[in-house]
Parts: structure tokens; sequence; C-alpha cells
């Protein structure tokens, strides 16, 4: 694929290979292993206007940032513009430069609450929003599906939208709110919004290998990628795609990133909230099935660093 720098409003990025904001996953840890295997830009958690005005501390704990997060990068959700400004020039979010808001979460907890993906069936109500953040001094950018449901398409409307209304960049996750992660992603309406705006445009969705972001970027024109699932089973996979040789250790790499959480989170939040990410890593592992359903009675990081040990000897 063609790497590249992307210019988000005034900002520069060093490449066109993004991690993708994902709940649970991408805190600060996941973020600084996937910068030092290449990754361009990266985005936090997804954050509540709501709950960070309300001065929610688990809101707040996600706000947390890296030293290698050159450019910081937020992720906001929320359906009322006004809230949705407030919370963006209020203290805890002083140090981001950028504020990606989702419109695309297809989660029902979010979507009933007529955030994410709802708004994408009102592309008027996401522009209000775009335009009040913009208010805030941040650089916006969005992330976006492509409709509701499959055949009902609103990429080409709602990447106007957005743009219209100052977004600086647009990711399209290639798939409908339905399809949540499955299927094959919609190329023709990545390539829609690609083609309907000027702004850059960063394509998601279904990319696990090299050969994966190539054909992303051969069948869409977009101007980069977001890798989502993928980084989370393969972090590495960022320098694949970038050309650069490395050399994987799981186990050195596992430890490096418990070691890393324990930086800023207690040993027993470690435990319980690192067990999902170390099932992706030992995804693939011949083994590894009895082996994670005893991870999920370890409640300290020793106890799992010595089943790893013992795991990969």
């Amino acid at each position: 694929m063609n790497l590249k720098s992307i210019k988000i409003g005034n900002i520069e990025t060093k490449n066109n290979l993004f991690l993708a904001p994902l709940a649970g996953f991408s805190n600060f840890a996941m973020r600084d292993i996937c910068i030092s295997f290449g990754a361009g830009l990266t985005f936090t958690e997804m954050v509540s206007c709501k709950g960070l005005l309300y001065d929610n501390e688990n809101t707040k704990d996600l706000l947390f940032t890296g030293e290698n997060e050159k450019i910081k990068c937020v992720q906001i959700f929320g359906n009322d513009p006004s809230i949705m400004r407030k919370a963006l020039e209020s203290e805890a979010m002083s140090k981001f430069d950028i504020a990606d808001i989702n419109f695309g979460c297809p989660m029902p907890k979010i979507y009933n609450n007529g955030e994410g993906s709802a708004i994408l069936s009102n592309p008027t109500h996401a522009r209000k929003i775009v335009e009040e953040c913009t208010k805030s001094g941040k650089t916006i950018t969005c992330k976006m599906r492509t409709g509701l449901t499959k055949g009902n398409f609103v990429t080409e409307d709602f990447a106007k939208a957005v743009a219209d209304g100052g977004a600086q960049m647009i990711t399209v996750h290639g798939r409908t709110r339905d399809k949540i992660y499955a299927g094959e992603p919609e190329y023709e309406q990545i390539a829609k919004a690609k083609n309907s705006v000027s702004i850059p445009v960063i394509a998601n969705g279904g990319i696990f290998t090299k050969e994966d972001a190539e054909k992303m970027i051969d069948k869409t024109g977009a101007d980069g990628i977001m890798l989502a699932r993928g980084a989370l089973e393969r972090p590495w996979l960022f320098a694949e795609i970038l050309g650069n040789q490395v050399s994987i250790n799981k186990k050195s790499l596992i430890n490096e990133h418990i070691d890393r959480l324990l930086t800023h989170y207690d040993d027993k939040t470690v435990a319980i909230t690192f067990r999902k990410q170390l099932c992706l890593y030992l995804k693939g592992e011949r083994n590894s099935t009895e082996f994670k359903q005893k991870l999920f009675t370890y409640k300290d990081t020793a106890s799992i660093k010595n089943a790893i040990d013992e795991f990969f000897s």
C-alpha cells in the first residue's frame, strides 16, 4: 500500500496506519505497544462526554496517556452538542490535540441511548455536533459506519454532513450497524465516502494481514487504514505492513504489556482486565483452549506470568 503521512487540519502524522479506539482494549499500554511497532496515530477508548462532565472517575481514567503518544487523540461519544463541547473544553481534555467523535458504535447500550451509530440516521444532527465540537478549538475527526442496515446506506450523505460541519478526517468502518464485526467490508461504500469529501478518509474493517491492508486501499482509494481486532491479536501487524522486520517473542510481549499496565493500575485491576487481551494474544496457539479457561481464575499478575511461563516452556 501507499505509505504516507496524513494531514489532519494542521496536524501531520508520521504514516497512515492507525490504531482504532477499542473499548476495553486500547488503553495506554496497548497504544504504546502499537506505536513501538509503527502505528502513526492511536486513540483512547471511547469516552462518555456526560460521564466526564459528571466527574465519573472511571471515565477520567480512560484519558491516561503514555509518553510515546506525541499526537494525543481522544474518542468521545454523546448526542448533545453543547454537552460535548463543554466536555472538550474541560481541563481533563486539555492535553488532547484531536477529538474523534464516535458515530459508529453498534452496541445496544450506546445505540439505545441515541448515541454512536444511532446518529447515522440523522446527518443534520451529526453536522450540528461537529460544528459545536469544533468551537472547542480541538481538531475534530469522526468515525462512522456505512448505515444501520445493509442496503440502507448513508455513507455519502453522512460523510458530506460531518465534513461540512468542520471534521478534518473521517474513518469509515465498512459495515452497517447490524453486521457488528461480521462479513466482508463494504469497499464500495468506503470508496463513495472518499470520493464525496476533500478531507482524508481512513478505511477500517476486516484487516488482519498486510494483504488485507493492500486490498482495502486498492478497492477503496482511502488515504490510510485503521487496524482494530487485527492489531489486538498481532500488534506487530503495523510493522509487517510498513515492511519492517521484527522478531516476535510472544511471552516477552505479554510480560511487557502487563508491566506497562502495572505502572498505572493496581495488580488486581491489571490481572482481571488483561485476561481478555491475553486470550487474543493466544489465538491460534496450540493447546490454548484449556489454558484460556483456567486463565479466568487468576486474580493476580504473578499467577498469570507463572502460567504464561509454563505455557510457553
